[in-house]
């Protein structure tokens, strides 16, 4: 039998080389680098003495460091239960229609957004928050409702809220993806069968839709812990963490404290510190007992 095995030729693990070396340099590195860092006073290209510990224990006393993560927890609940559920909706939707035409136009339109750069959502949602010529309070205005006008970025209250908001009604993305396909794959025996034992829509999806997602939910779980823990980008174009650190998130401190309190050897240990967060909780999640995906409910 291993004389029958093919051998996995030689030149195959040199062209690989090039690629591995690529990481080394701008993946590996950098992240041992910070590391590292994070146990001295870095000053970079001046003498950086070893302290230790010492700025992992002044970060367990970072308040802005922990409400960041408060602000955190509020983004990743409201990732995955509203900006969920209406690509879930979506895709329900679409699903029970029968032309398959209709069923491609309406996936197109809806997932044509997806070709935007996320900058240009961002800026063209702080165009609509605007709080003198911006749509939302010019259409509420106009509607006789003035006193509903806000300055939704500028006011602490609103700030956190505004942000969630960006991209809605959230269906041109990866969710609404997952669901679709995985709505598609279920053979249509399935949805006739609970179709002729009189289950309903809201029936069918608890007891059918949602344990016949299992894995893809997982999927879903897995990558949005990953994306809320680097969220950063539409609260730096923003905000940059206000008004009164409203908006305030783990990146955005770390930056702050590198580029405009130079310590660079505590930002390093922030870094350090959500780097390990992510790795653990994705061990977490890629490990918890896996459930069988065919384990459908009965009605």
């Amino acid at each position: 039998m291993r004389a029958g095995r093919r051998r996995f030729p030689w030149y195959a693990y040199l062209a690989l080389a090039p690629l591995f070396a690529t990481l080394a340099v701008f993946a590996y590195y950098p992240a041992a680098s910070g590391i590292w860092h994070s146990l001295y006073e870095w000053r970079p290209g001046f003498d950086s003495p070893f302290v230790g510990l010492d700025n992992y224990v002044t970060m367990f006393g970072d308040d802005l460091w922990w409400k960041s993560f408060r602000n955190l927890g509020f983004i990743f609940v409201f990732g995955v239960t509203i900006a969920w559920a209406i690509p879930l909706l979506a895709a329900e939707l679409i699903i029970s229609l029968d032309s398959k035409r209709a069923q491609f136009t309406f996936r197109t339109l809806l997932i044509a957004p997806m070709a935007f750069p996320g900058v240009v959502t961002v800026l063209l949602w702080a165009a609509m928050y605007e709080p003198n010529n911006g749509v939302i309070n010019r259409v509420l205005r106009s509607m006789g409702l003035g006193v509903l006008a806000q300055n939704w970025v500028g006011d602490p209250a609103f700030a956190l809220l505004s942000l969630l908001f960006i991209g809605f009604p959230f269906v041109a993305g990866l969710p609404f993806l997952v669901f679709l396909t995985t709505l598609q794959n279920v053979p249509t025996e399935v949805f006739e069968a609970a179709a002729l034992d009189g289950c309903g829509r809201l029936r069918r999806l608890t007891a059918i839709d949602l344990p016949l997602m299992a894995s893809q939910l997982k999927l879903l779980v897995f990558l949005a812990t990953i994306g809320v823990l680097q969220y950063g980008f539409a609260a730096y174009l923003l905000t940059g963490g206000g008004p009164d650190n409203a908006t305030q998130v783990p990146v955005l401190r770390m930056l702050g404290v590198a580029f405009q309190g130079s310590d660079w050897g505590y930002a390093a240990a922030l870094s350090t510190t959500l780097f390990v967060m992510t790795i653990l909780l994705s061990v977490v999640i890629v490990f918890v007992r896996r459930r069988d995906t065919a384990d459908v409910r009965p009605l």
